[in-house]
This record gives C-alpha cells, structure tokens and sequence, in this order.
C-alpha cells in the first residue's frame, strides 16, 4: 500500500510515522507513506496557499491551484482508490472505513488548515471526507495520522500477530472484553477465576458477556445504531 499525505506542515507527521507498527511497516515494505508539502505547488511567489473567502466572514481558506496540481501530478502516475480529506464535518472515521481502506493499494490523504479548503476540491477532486470527532483541530494532520495508523495495522504482515486486530473494540460491533495478566492476585486484586479455568468454552461466553455488558454501559448506540 502507498499512503500520500498532502500538508502545510510535513513536520507534524514525522514523529508518528517513525514509530511502532508503522515504523516496522515501513521498514518492511509492507507500506509507503510519502509527505507532500502543498506549498512547493504554489505558483504564488511567496509560497502562498491561502486567501480571503468570497463574501465576509473571519479566517481564509486554503487556495485550489497547488492542491490540484498536486494531487494531478500523483494522479499521472498511479490509479488512486481513495481521495480523503480531513475535516470536522465530515463523516465520523469508524472501525468498518479502517477495514475496508486497508484492502486499497494507493491513497491519498488532504490535511485542511485554517477555515477550510476551497468547496470546488471537496466537489470535484476528494472522494471521501472523514472527522475523528465532533471537534476541531488547528489542522488535518493529527486526523490524518489516526486514520493511517489504523489502516496500516490491518494489513496482512504489519503486526506480529495478524489475529490480534481481528479481535479489536468495534471489530464484531462490540468494545472488547476486559483483559488481564499476571500475577493472577496483586494487593488483593484478583484476575476473575474463569480465565484461570483453562475451559476455552466458558472463557468465551464470559468474554462475549462481558463485551456484551460493557458496550452497554459505555457505548449503547452500537447496539442501537438506528438510535444514534
């Protein structure tokens, strides 16, 4: 997979991609991800990216040219799946985007800065538009690095133990049961008995119960998504 992220600040994205799961990713080739500053695209002479918006209103709003001619230039020389940009308004980013992302080959991802970008690249350029919460953020990169993250964890051969993310929260609709580890009592704090067992049949239903029980109290809406 090629991920290409297309930012005014490549700065912010150095750290989290050169760590962890990705970092190992990388290393093995398994994924590519390649920074793009917008700016080197301006034709303005000062590197410009932004400008006034047409009628009043506070802030400016990042210019069309350099990110069309960018994401042309990516365009010429691959087939892109996936035009994404990060925004707040966007469709909130959920464990089913990540699964079905992770099977793409090539995808891009636009970083939106100051009010916003011009509307004529969300209409006719980006293909998905995608929010990690009802909130906002001084830019797109953090957004941008939450949802490479969980798409590059999901490709075959990235974890160790490919299984492992099978059985993630929101995997089967669910929050993941509660886990545990040794020593089985620490200061009188007890790991339940049915995990030391040994019976693999009931220690599933507990953990179903359990997954069962805990999206109730935490997250009912993904028992009831028709009530969200």
């Amino acid at each position: 997979m090629r991920i290409d992220i297309l930012t005014i600040f490549p700065e912010i994205l150095s750290g989290p991609f050169d760590h962890s799961i990705i970092k190992r990713a990388q290393k093995a080739g398994i994924v590519e991800i390649h920074l793009h500053n917008i700016r080197d695209y301006s034709t303005n002479k000062h590197k410009k990216v932004d400008d006034y918006p047409y009628s009043a209103g506070a802030g400016m709003v990042m210019s069309i040219q350099p990110i069309d001619d960018l994401i042309s230039k990516l365009k010429s020389e691959r087939n892109y799946q996936a035009i994404i940009f990060t925004t707040p308004d966007g469709l909130t980013f959920n464990q089913n985007h990540a699964n079905h992302l992770s099977t793409f080959e090539n995808i891009i991802i636009l970083c939106g800065h100051y009010k916003g970008i011009d509307q004529r690249i969300r209409d006719h350029i980006v293909t998905h538009e995608f929010s990690i919460g009802d909130y906002v953020l001084t830019g797109g990169e953090l957004a941008a690095a939450v949802i490479t993250d969980s798409i590059v964890r999901l490709i075959p051969g990235a974890m160790s133990d490919e299984t492992s993310a099978l059985s993630d929260s929101f995997q089967d609709g669910l929050l993941s049961a509660p886990v545990y580890t040794r020593p089985a009592d620490y200061k009188g704090w007890k790991v339940p008995e049915i995990l030391l067992s040994g019976n693999e049949r009931k220690i599933e239903e507990w953990k179903l119960e359990q997954a069962i029980d805990k999206t109730k109290r935490l997250r009912p809406d993904l028992l009831n998504p028709s009530k969200k």
